[in-house]
C-alpha cells in the first residue's frame, strides 16, 4: 500500500493532516493553572460578590440547600488546591444542540482531575443519565479528541430532567455509578437543569447520607449566555461567527463579482441577536437586522421591509443592483405584532392542546384563529400559509417556537419585492435566501475557543476537587491572562412563562442596545448600506498571525485595548 492510500484510509479514522495537526496544537492555560506542562487544579474562595435576580426570595424557597451553601457569593481562584481528593468519581456530559470546542473541556476536566480520580462519559447527554449509559473516560479518549469536532465524542439531547420520575433514575444512576458529581455543559437551560439537579442532590444520594455535586459549564453559539463582566461569553460562540462570517464574506465577494443578486441570510440565534451582531461586525454588509432594535424601537414589519427596501433602492440609484441582508434566526419572535400574536398561540395550544391535536391540518389555522383575539387572528390569517403552518408546528422541548423552521428570509424577500413595486418598478430585485446554522455548530475550534473551554474544563475539575456544588465555570480577565472563577447558579435564576406555567430559568441575555458593540454598527450601518465597504474575515484560523482574535463584540464590550485575547 503507498503513502496516499494510507493518507486516505488515515481519513476515514478521524485523522487528517489538518485533524493530526490540530490534535498536537498546544494549549495556552490561566497564570493560576501553573503551565501546560505542570497544571494543578486550584481551590477558590469567596470574591465578595453576591449575585441575585429579581425573583431571588422565590428562588431561595426553592433552593434552600444551594442558597445556603454558596450564599449566591461569586468564587475566585484562590491558589493551588494543596488537598486534592483522591478516589472521586466523576460523570460529565453534553446537554442541548452542540458546540465547538466540547471535547476541550472533556480533556480540561480529565487533566483536572488526574491519575487518582475517575472521569466518566455520559451518553446521549440528559437521557443517557436517566438511563445509566456511561464510561470511562481515558487519556487515550482525550488525546484523540482534543482540539477536534463538536460534541461527537458522547453526543448530545435536549431532554430536560423536571420529573420525580426522572430525579429517582438519575439518583439511581449516581448509587449504580458511585458518583460524586456531575458536570452539565450547556446552555442557560442546561444550567437551570444543573441547579435544579444541585439542589436534588444536595444531600441523601449515597449511603452516607452526603450528596452528589453538579457543576455548570457556559455553552452556546448564540451567545446570549452573558453576565457582564463575569461571563463575557459562552464557548463556541467565537467558532460559530467565525465560520458564519467566512460565508458570509464569499458571499459578499460573489455579489460584487456577479453584480445581479440580493442575498437574505438568516443566522443561527433565537433568543438574541449576537451571533448576527458579530458576524456584521466581522463583515460590514448593506442591511442588518437586529431583534433586540426592533422590539426596543417597536418596528412593525412593515417599518422593516421599507427599510429594506429603501437600502434597495438607494443602492439602486447609484448603480449597484446587489447587497446581503442578515436577518436574526429569531427575529420574528421580536416584531412587536407577531410577538403579541406568538404568546396568546402559545398560551392558546398549551390550554387546547388534545383538542389541536384532534384537528386535521387543514383546518388547524381556523380552530386556533377561534381562540384568538380578533386582531391576532386577523394577522394570523393575513399571513402566508407557509409562514402560519410553522407558527402552528409542535414547540420545542423547553416550550420554545422553533423559529429555525419559520422561512423569515423568504417572507422578507416577497414583502420586500412586492414593496419596491411600490416604491419604484423599475428597479430590478432578484434575491437567494440562505440559512446559516448547523454548518457552524461543529466545526473545529477556533484557537479562542480551543483554549476558552481547555480552561473552562481546568475550572470544572478544580470546582469539583475543591467540594463545591450548583457553581458554573467561568474564565474572565481573557484580554489579561485569564483568571478561573465560579458563579452561583441559584444568583442567575429568575421565573419565565414557559408551557403556560412559571418555571425557573437563566435569564437570557440579550444585545443591549447601549453596549459598545452596538454603538459600533449603529455608527458605521449608513455607511455600508451606501456603498460595498465590506470585508472577507477569512476561514478560522488556528495558527498564524490572526489565530489570536477574539470576538470584536467580545472585544468591544470588555473595553480591550486590542482584538488579541491573551490567556496564560
Amino acid at each position: 500500500m503507498n503513502v496516499l492510500s494510507d493518507q486516505l484510509l488515515n481519513m476515514e479514522r478521524h485523522d487528517s493532516i489538518f485533524e493530526s495537526a490540530v490534535r498536537a496544537l498546544p494549549l495556552p492555560v490561566c497564570a493560576a493553572f501553573g503551565d501546560a506542562d505542570g497544571v494543578r487544579p486550584v481551590a477558590f474562595a469567596g470574591s465578595g460578590r453576591i449575585l441575585g435576580t429579581r425573583d431571588s426570595d422565590k428562588v431561595a424557597a426553592s433552593f434552600p440547600n444551594s442558597v445556603r451553601a454558596s450564599g449566591n457569593t461569586v468564587l475566585a481562584s484562590a491558589g493551588v488546591n494543596r488537598k486534592v481528593p483522591r478516589d472521586r468519581r466523576v460523570a460529565v456530559m453534553f446537554s442541548g444542540g452542540p458546540a465547538a470546542g466540547g471535547h476541550n473541556v472533556v480533556c480540561g476536566l480529565r487533566r483536572a482531575l488526574g491519575p487518582n480520580n475517575t472521569l466518566l462519559g455520559v451518553r446521549p447527554g440528559p437521557k443517557g443519565l436517566i438511563r445509566g449509559d456511561l464510561f470511562e473516560i481515558t487519556e487515550a479518549d482525550t488525546q484523540r479528541v482534543i482540539n477536534t469536532g463538536g460534541f461527537d465524542f458522547l453526543g448530545t439531547d435536549r431532554t430536560k430532567i423536571k420529573t420525580d420520575a426522572q430525579f429517582d433514575l438519575v439518583r439511581q444512576t449516581c448509587v449504580r455509578h458511585g458518583l460524586d458529581a456531575i458536570v452539565v455543559i450547556g446552555g442557560d437551560d442546561s444550567n437551570t437543569n444543573a441547579a435544579t439537579l444541585a439542589e436534588s442532590l444536595f444531600r441523601n444520594v449515597k449511603a452516607d447520607g452526603s450528596g452528589v455535586q453538579v457543576i455548570g459549564v457556559p455553552k452556546t453559539i448564540d451567545g446570549d449566555l452573558q453576565i457582564g463582566d463575569l461571563l463575557p461569553i459562552s464557548f463556541g460562540f467565537d467558532t460559530a461567527t467565525k465560520i458564519y462570517s467566512e460565508m458570509v464574506g464569499n458571499i459578499l465577494q460573489d455579489t460584487r463579482s456577479s453584480l445581479k443578486y440580493w442575498h437574505f441570510i438568516k443566522l443561527m440565534g433565537r433568543s438574541a441577536s449576537h451571533v448576527t451582531l458579530e458576524v456584521a461586525l466581522q463583515t460590514k454588509p448593506a442591511v442588518t437586522l437586529i431583534s433586540e432594535e426592533v422590539a426596543e424601537k417597536k418596528q412593525s414589519l412593515a417599518f422593516i421591509v421599507d427599510q429594506i427596501a429603501q437600502a434597495v433602492a438607494v443602492r439602486a440609484g447609484k448603480g449597484i443592483g446587489h447587497g446581503v441582508v442578515l436577518i436574526p434566526e429569531g427575529l420574528i419572535e421580536f416584531i412587536p405584532e407577531m410577538s403579541a400574536l406568538i404568546t396568546e398561540l402559545n398560551e392558546a395550544l398549551a390550554r387546547h392542546a388534545t383538542e389541536f391535536a384532534a384537528v386535521v391540518d387543514a383546518e388547524k389555522a381556523a380552530f386556533v384563529e377561534d381562540t384568538l383575539t380578533p386582531a391576532n387572528a386577523r394577522l394570523l390569517s393575513s399571513l402566508p400559509a407557509y409562514v402560519v403552518r410553522m407558527l402552528l408546528a409542535e414547540r420545542d422541548s423547553h416550550g420554545n417556537l422553533q423559529v429555525s423552521l419559520i422561512p423569515t428570509e423568504r417572507l422578507l424577500v416577497d414583502m420586500v419585492k412586492a414593496r419596491l413595486g411600490v416604491i419604484d418598478d423599475r428597479i430590478r430585485f432578484a434575491a437567494h435566501c440562505h440559512f446559516l446554522g448547523y454548518e457552524g455548530r461543529c466545526g473545529a475550534p477556533t484557537l479562542f475557543d480551543a483554549a476558552y473551554t481547555y480552561n473552562l474544563g481546568l475550572t470544572a475539575g478544580s470546582l469539583v476537587l475543591d467540594g463545591r456544588t450548583g457553581y458554573m465555570a467561568t474564565v474572565t480577565d481573557l484580554d489579561r491572562g485569564g483568571v478561573p472563577r465560579a458563579l452561583p447558579l441559584t444568583g442567575l435564576l429568575n421565573i419565565e412563562r414557559r408551557h403556560g406555567k412559571d418555571e425557573f430559568v437563566i435569564e437570557k441575555a440579550l444585545v443591549r442596545m447601549d453596549s459598545p458593540a452596538m454603538q459600533y454598527l449603529l455608527s458605521r450601518r449608513a455607511a455600508w448600506a451606501g456603498d460595498d465597504l465590506f470585508c472577507s474575515p477569512g476561514p478560522r484560523q488556528l495558527w498564524g498571525q490572526v489565530a489570536r482574535q477574539m470576538p470584536i463584540s467580545v472585544a468591544l464590550n470588555s473595553g480591550a485595548a486590542s482584538l488579541e485575547f491573551r490567556i496564560g
